[in-house]
């Protein structure tokens, strides 16, 4: 039994590095591709071959700082909204009706269900709207959710499909921690709702938070169909339109970018270890 098993787990082991490995090339072969589509330069001129420059442009390229902008501006607001839906009622849910949660999981999960150009379609029909409301006090709200300088409706949109990956984070870091043993102690020691929520559950769900928050923001910064389909130019509309005219530099800001949320979550991903590790 004893060479059996020791036989076993040499393949087991094997099986693994090669799950690793296929998933490293998937990965890997098309990133390493457009990074040398962004350094190497084809023909015979004095600029061809190695030439990084497209690097050095990104921070001097029309139009990037207002995209960029406006996309980590939509991110902060679809956070916070994103945020003050989900807990709440997750919360309530688990003190005072706990038959209710597979109804909350189905309607924050129905997101993945919906395809984003069915959904944004319907979104944008419903703005067609507009017309026949012009002589109620409703147009002047769809025309305001509209504003190019921050549209809200990009706003309600994101918060949609956050959803789920907030649903998820959330539930996880709750399952963790006995909510209703710390909502009672805290109240019975005299501790208001806000309290509770700010000084007792928020803490213990630093985590959870955090993966929320950084699952929000990479996708608002590479969500591109809503944003399109509605003529706005967030930072993933703003590359798409670069690409026609600097295919590198579009690239290469492509590149950074994923280079940067990466390095997030394996901050985040550190830091969720360092606290395990302490508690």
């Amino acid at each position: 039994m004893a060479g059996v098993s020791t036989a076993r787990r040499p393949a087991r082991l094997n099986s693994r590095y090669l799950v690793l490995l296929a998933g490293a090339l998937y990965f890997g072969v098309p990133m390493v591709a457009s990074f040398l589509f962004t350094v190497l330069v084809p023909g015979d001129g004095p600029d061809s071959g190695w030439n990084p420059s497209a690097y050095g442009r990104i921070l001097s390229a029309d139009g990037i700082g207002a995209s960029l902008g406006l996309s980590l501006t939509l991110a902060a607001a679809t956070i916070v909204i994103v945020l003050a839906l989900t807990l709440p009622a997750m919360v309530a849910i688990r003190l005072w009706a706990p038959r209710l949660r597979p109804v909350l999981e189905v309607l924050c999960m129905l997101p993945l269900v919906v395809p984003p150009i069915t959904f944004v379609a319907g979104i944008k029909r419903t703005l067609t709207w507009q017309e026949p409301l012009s002589a109620t006090p409703l147009y002047g709200t769809f025309i305001a959710v509209q504003d190019p300088a921050f549209p809200v409706v990009l706003v309600l949109a994101y918060t949609v499909l956050a959803l789920p990956f907030v649903y998820r984070a959330l539930d996880a870091g709750l399952r963790t921690m006995d909510v209703r043993t710390l909502v009672e102690a805290s109240r019975n020691l005299g501790a208001s709702w806000p309290q509770v929520f700010l000084t007792v559950l928020m803490p213990n769900l630093r985590s959870a938070l955090a993966s929320a928050c950084f699952l929000t923001l990479a996708l608002v910064l590479g969500e591109y169909t809503v944003a399109a389909l509605l003529n706005y130019e967030t930072f993933p509309v703003w590359i798409v339109w670069r690409s026609g005219v600097d295919p590198q530099l579009s690239v290469a800001i492509s590149i950074f970018s994923l280079a940067l949320t990466w390095l997030l979550l394996l901050a985040l991903s550190t830091a969720g270890a360092r606290r395990k590790d302490m508690a």
